[in-house]
């Protein structure tokens, strides 16, 4: 309650600090009287009793008649009605001038630069947005009624006087349940058909936790995302005013401390598809787990072929029948890398029986190279296509999934160790160096990749595949087997 200052002629009181319904009486009243602002002191509750004689209340005076009323524009009503829930002491007398300025200067409230509208409508969005923080940051707790049903209750401290312009929200979205909020100066409760207002209350009549706050806990570590962390935003967005009040807020600042740290290992971890169903993931985290334990001993390329069963790097497994890796000799001096399976290697399991993989054969044959001697893979392991009525249209993989592959023909060049690995056109290119090869440029030569193996570059065999005319063909075939004689004297001399 506000004592009222010495000269002031007429007190107004309200039942509550955001009371509309006792403003709008008021105000008319005062108006009609021709009762100026400042000459007005606003009360919640009766007027303090001081040593000088109280003022006359704004209720003793004549309410107007309809036609006797002050007119003002809808927008004014809006503006004043978030205005009296801001907690400033002059909010009153500052809706009370704006009406009266109102009848004189009908368009005061398209002037942005009077110091009065640009205070109220200040004043305005702070109470705009301490009602959407309570819509976001209340958290209800359960605890039992008298009668023995279950209720939830939350205490919150707004930061201004807005409950009663937000229980209507809660109203709506917890319709289902009986619910109480308490704040200081004022409190709401549902009992399912009906939403009462009440006095404020204090702290130790809300319940302290539930059980369902530990869920809550987890879900909230859950979604936290280190990688978007900004705090200041954070802060900005979630007030430390409130998190004393929510039962997350206890992991905020572990959260941040650690969020450079789960960043990092988030990079490094392999990107995976979300599962379809809780058993698929279930039964995917039981092999993500299989495989954290192998991959770090991983010691033949049996173990490896186990590993790579279950590759999830890319969204190429998903559609691909399975996972085709190299084969070969453990101990190969020469490896040969592709771009990915096609068609009939992604249905046989192997690299190189289709097409192209016949007409790579005959050109090792040609330049005396057995084909088991050597270890032939890939750069991709998955098949990569377009679906074109009954038939599978090969198509070029991305760099994200060369990147995403690279490990697998990195794990393959580790165990075989060969003395020469051969890139078959520009993605094996692409991925033994880590960027973008001219075939044209770096082909014919024995040069050495960057992890400082020695490197040979060459076309796919594919390309030839593609060649339009017989004597195209036969020019370039006789280039390859040329390339492969290169290849073969560099490695057994």
């Amino acid at each position: 309650m506000t004592a009222l200052a010495i000269g002031v002629r007429y007190s107004a009181e309200l039942e509550h600090a955001a009371d509309f319904r006792g403003f709008r009486d008021g105000v008319r009243r005062l108006w009609l009287a021709g009762v100026a602002p400042r000459d007005v002191a606003w009360t919640v509750g009766p007027p303090a009793q001081g040593l000088f004689e109280a003022a006359p209340s704004a209720s003793s005076l004549r309410a107007p008649r309809p036609e006797e009323a002050p007119r003002v524009p809808k927008a004014f009503v809006d503006l004043s009605r978030l205005v009296i829930c801001h907690k400033a002491p002059d909010r009153f007398a500052l809706a009370h001038r704006i009406l009266v300025r109102l009848q004189d200067e009908p368009t005061l409230l398209k002037v942005a630069t009077d110091p009065d509208i640009a205070r109220a409508e200040m004043m305005a969005k702070n109470v705009r947005r301490c009602s959407h923080k309570m819509k976001a940051f209340v958290r209800f707790r359960s605890t039992a009624d008298p009668d023995g049903g279950e209720r939830f209750v939350a205490w919150f401290e707004p930061e201004h006087h807005t409950l009663d312009l937000t229980a209507g929200f809660f109203e709506r979205r917890f319709a289902g349940m009986r619910w109480s909020i308490l704040t200081p100066d004022r409190s709401a409760h549902w009992d399912g058909a009906q939403l009462t207002m009440a006095g404020g209350a204090s702290k130790d009549l809300a319940p302290d936790g539930d059980i369902n706050e530990d869920l809550w806990r987890t879900y909230f570590g859950a979604i936290f995302n280190p990688a978007r962390l900004k705090v200041q935003t954070m802060q900005s967005e979630m007030p430390k005013r409130y998190w004393k009040n929510m039962p997350e807020a206890a992991l905020i600042q572990p959260l941040i401390r650690s969020a450079t740290q789960t960043t990092g290992d988030m990079i490094a971890a392999e990107p995976r598809a979300p599962a379809r169903s809780t058993r698929v993931a279930r039964e995917r985290l039981a092999e993500e787990r299989a495989v954290a334990g192998l991959s770090g001993s991983i010691a033949s390329l049996e173990d490896l072929a186990a590993a790579a069963r279950h590759c999830e790097r890319c969204p190429l497994h998903g559609p691909a029948t399975q996972t085709v890796l190299g084969e070969g000799p453990r101990d190969a001096p020469l490896m040969f890398v592709g771009e990915q399976p096609g068609d009939q290697e992604d249905i046989a399991g192997r690299p190189f029986v289709g097409p192209a993989g016949q007409l790579f054969d005959d050109a090792l044959e040609a330049a005396g190279i057995a084909r088991d001697k050597i270890f032939v893979t890939n750069a991709v392991k998955h098949f990569k296509f377009e679906p074109r009525g009954k038939r599978r249209i090969h198509q070029k993989p991305g760099l994200s999934e060369i990147d995403h592959c690279r490990f697998w023909l990195q794990e393959e060049r580790r165990l075989v160790r060969p003395q020469l690995t051969v890139a078959l056109g520009a993605t094996a290119a692409r991925s033994l160096s880590g960027k973008a090869v001219t075939i044209s440029k770096a082909r014919g030569r024995v040069m050495d990749w960057p992890d400082g193996g020695a490197g040979f570059v060459t076309v796919h065999p594919s390309y030839l595949l593609r060649l339009p005319g017989a004597e195209a063909r036969d020019n370039e075939m006789r280039r390859f087997i040329d390339d492969l004689n290169v290849i073969k004297e560099a490695v057994w001399g």
